[in-house]
C-alpha cells in the first residue's frame, strides 16, 4: 500500500511545474479576456441591442473574427492609441499578451453579444458580455472556459476606454479534473466578512486533493507577474475560506486550484468592493 505522504508528496512535485506554467498562462488568459472586452456606466434610459446603429453591431463582429484569427494587428486596430481599462491595461501590454497566448493557444473561440447601448455626444457607451471557449489545446486536454459582462466607450470607431462589471473564468487540465460547485458574492461592501466555497461535487473515494485559494488586487501588473503558488493538502471535499473586503473600494480576483492525481482545475471570479 503506497504511504499517503508519500503519495501527496509525489502529487505536488508531479503538478509544480504544471500549476506554475498554467500560472503563467492565467495571468494571461485573464488579460486577452479583460482586453477584449470593451466603459464610462450606462444611464437608465439605455437602449435595446436591436436599435443598436448598425456600425456598432458591424464593430463587434469585426472584433469578434479578428480575436478568432489571432489577428493581433488587426485586432488593435479598434483600440484607440491611448486606449486604457478599469485594471490600468494599455493598449501595448494587451498586444504583447495576445500574441504569446495566440502562439501557445491557438484555438481559442470568441463570441461577443450586445446587451444595450447609449449614445453620448459623438460617443457610443455600449454594454457587452463575450464568452471564450476553447476545446481541448493538447495532450494535457487543457481547456479554457470565461464569460465577461463590460462596459466599453467608443469614440471615432475606436475603443478608449472599458469596464468589467462581472468575470467568471476557468481553466482545466487533465483527464479527469474536479467538478466544483463556486460560492461567492459579486460584490461586498469595504471592510465586510464574505465567504468563498470552492466545492467538489462528486465523490473523492480514495482520491488525495491538493490546492489553495488566492484573493488579490486587480492591476496591471498582475497580468505581467504571475503570482507563485503553494499547494495544501486538503481534508476536505474543496476549498472553504472567510474573507475580509478591504478598507477602501477596489476589484478583487478570488481563485482556487484544486488538483488530483489525474487531474486540475483554475477558477476565478472577480468580487467588486464598494463603499
Amino acid at each position: 500500500m503506497t504511504n499517503p505522504a508519500t503519495l501527496l508528496q509525489r502529487l505536488s512535485q508531479s503538478f509544480t511545474t504544471k500549476v506554475k506554467s498554467m500560472s503563467w498562462d492565467w495571468s494571461v488568459f485573464v488579460l486577452l479576456t479583460a482586453g477584449l472586452t470593451l466603459g464610462s456606466p450606462l444611464k437608465a434610459q439605455a437602449d435595446s441591442p436591436e436599435t443598436a446603429p448598425p456600425q456598432l453591431k458591424d464593430t463587434l463582429s469585426q472584433i469578434d473574427r479578428f480575436a478568432n484569427g489571432k489577428d493581433v494587428e488587426g485586432l488593435l486596430g479598434f483600440y484607440s492609441a491611448n486606449f486604457t481599462n478599469s485594471d490600468g491595461l494599455s493598449r501595448q501590454l494587451m498586444a504583447e499578451a495576445l500574441t504569446q497566448l495566440w502562439q501557445r493557444y491557438p484555438l481559442l473561440n470568441y463570441r461577443t453579444e450586445l446587451t444595450d447601448w447609449q449614445q453620448e455626444g459623438n460617443a457610443i457607451v455600449a454594454e457587452t458580455v463575450t464568452y471564450i471557449t476553447s476545446n481541448e489545446q493538447d495532450a494535457s486536454k487543457t481547456k479554457f472556459e470565461s464569460t465577461l459582462r463590460s462596459r466599453q466607450r467608443f469614440e471615432n470607431q475606436k475603443i478608449v476606454y472599458s469596464t468589467i462589471l462581472a468575470e467568471r473564468s476557468q481553466i482545466t487540465s487533465g483527464a479527469n479534473p474536479p467538478k466544483l460547485t463556486v460560492k461567492l458574492p459579486e460584490q461586498v461592501r469595504i471592510g465586510q466578512r464574505f465567504n468563498f466555497d470552492a466545492i467538489v461535487t462528486e465523490p473523492l473515494g480514495d482520491d488525495l486533493l491538493l490546492g489553495v485559494a488566492i484573493e488579490e488586487s486587480v492591476s496591471s501588473k498582475r497580468y505581467t507577474n504571475p503570482t507563485e503558488i503553494d499547494l495544501e493538502s486538503l481534508a476536505a471535499g474543496g476549498i472553504f475560506k472567510v474573507g475580509r473586503a478591504p478598507l477602501l473600494p477596489e476589484d478583487r480576483w478570488i481563485s482556487a486550484i484544486l488538483i488530483r492525481g489525474d487531474g486540475m482545475i483554475m477558477i476565478t471570479r472577480r468580487l467588486h468592493v464598494v463603499e
